[in-house]
């Protein structure tokens, strides 16, 4: 993408997209188990997961994951309201995931939020910290730069 001229709406390559998607299907499954832990009879943010794999796999459209990425959004409303800050943050990465599906910018946010949770749930800033750089590592070098658009 280095040197295309592209609208800020507009998605990448398929194959890029579909990278971007592996990935940040990657970040917030990594933060999954803060959900659940917390809320372990709600499927809703590991549904959003799954729909961007198999979106990836050409096996579901676009619009199921984003119908998934709203259900995970919903459950951290629920989360929120069970006092549980980290699982809201989980199912925030997950929705956002599943939202890569529909627009590839919502990549860094999956991973944003997903570094927060385990963050939230482990040793704070230590955790969040070293969570960003494994997912720095996990993102193929070229693809940087919208993955993380400010920077590491």
């Amino acid at each position: 993408m280095a040197g295309a001229s592209k609208e800020k709406w507009e998605n990448p390559p398929q194959t890029i997209h579909e990278a971007l998607a592996r990935w940040a299907a990657w970040c917030a499954w990594r933060a999954l188990y803060v959900f659940e832990e917390r809320r372990p009879d709600d499927n809703r943010p590991r549904a959003a997961i799954e729909s961007v794999r198999a979106w990836e796999r050409g096996e579901v459209p676009m619009t199921a994951c984003r119908d998934a990425a709203f259900a995970a959004h919903a459950a951290a409303r629920d989360a929120t309201e069970a006092g549980a800050p980290g699982a809201v943050e989980a199912a925030r990465a997950a929705g956002q995931a599943a939202a890569v599906a529909h627009m590839f910018g919502h990549s860094p946010h999956a991973a944003t939020y997903a570094a927060k949770a385990i963050g939230l749930h482990g040793a704070g800033e230590t955790d969040r910290v070293t969570e960003r750089a494994r997912q720095w590592a996990g993102l193929e070098p070229e693809l940087r730069g919208i993955g993380f658009p400010r920077g590491r």
